[in-house]
Parts: structure tokens; sequence; C-alpha cells
């Protein structure tokens, strides 16, 4: 698993944009602009990820005060996350991860055997730092359980 001080894993993968357009996003091309949040859940559409990805809305100010950039990560296509974005107002972009590259990277994939369900990431955050290190790293085995977010916003300013 990815931990602090380890070199963040690069990644290029399809993103929805917060103005609704579908681009790539390759991680190393925005490490130069600050500190970078990653924000890997579960699946969109489900109530603790929506509550999560809404608060992570509610709370961005303060993430771009500290000059961080926020990205939300799950396995769900980009058109699903299209979908998840418009109807919870999200404003920051939505990576898809729908062949599960990057969480595998991270090492955080979990299987819901209860459901059925493979593959899914565990609900995690990550704070890179401009130089590609992770400065902070947050990984949850279950997944009801929320990022304590101050912390978070603390860490993102702390790696600027």
């Amino acid at each position: 698993m990815v931990t602090e001080g380890d070199s963040a894993p690069d990644f290029t993968a399809p993103t929805r944009t917060p103005d609704g357009n579908i681009t790539e996003l390759t991680l190393s091309s925005v490490l130069g602009d600050g500190p970078v949040v990653l924000a890997f859940f579960p699946g969109a559409f489900t109530s603790v990820c929506t509550g999560e990805m809404r608060t992570f809305r509610d709370r961005l100010d303060r993430l771009a005060d500290a000059g961080a950039s926020l990205y939300g990560i799950s396995i769900d296509t980009p058109f699903s996350l299209g979908e998840f974005a418009e109807q919870n107002e999200l404003t920051f972009p939505l990576v898809s991860d729908s062949n599960k590259e990057i969480i595998e990277a991270y090492d955080i994939a979990m299987d819901f055997d209860e459901l059925g369900v493979t593959g899914v990431a565990k609900r995690s955050v990550f704070v890179v730092d401009g130089d590609g290190t992770v400065t902070y790293a947050w990984v949850s085995d279950d997944p009801g359980v929320e990022p304590d977010y101050e912390e978070v916003e603390r860490a993102a300013a702390d790696a600027a």
C-alpha cells in the first residue's frame, strides 16, 4: 500500500471535468500546480460516497486556499461520474478508474463478497506534493467511515 514518503504512482485516466467535458488526466502533469488531493471512493450514487463527495464540494474553498486541487476517483465510468457530478453539483474533477489500474497501483482494492462486487477502491485520501511525494495517506478498511476533512485540509496546506 502507498504510504507517506512514497512516490505517488503516476496515472493517466479519463476524467469528468467540472464543465461537463471528459478529458484525460495525467497525475504528473498537474503536480506543478500545487498539492493534489486524491479522494478515492468505492462507488458513485451510494449514500456514504455521495455524502463524502458533497462534503469535499462544500469544503473545496479550504483546499483551494491551501493551493491544492482535488480529484475524486472511483471505478465508475466517466459517463456515470458525469451524472453523479451533475446530480450532486460537484465542482471538482472525477477520475474514472474503470480498468482498476489506479487502485491496483495504490494497492487499495477491496471486495464486497456479500454483494458479489469485486475490485472497488477502499475509501482513501492521499495528498501529493509538487515533487510527487505522498505527504499524507489515509485508508479505511470500513467503507462506512469518512476521512477527517480538517486533517486532509491541514495536510494539503502543509504540502504547499
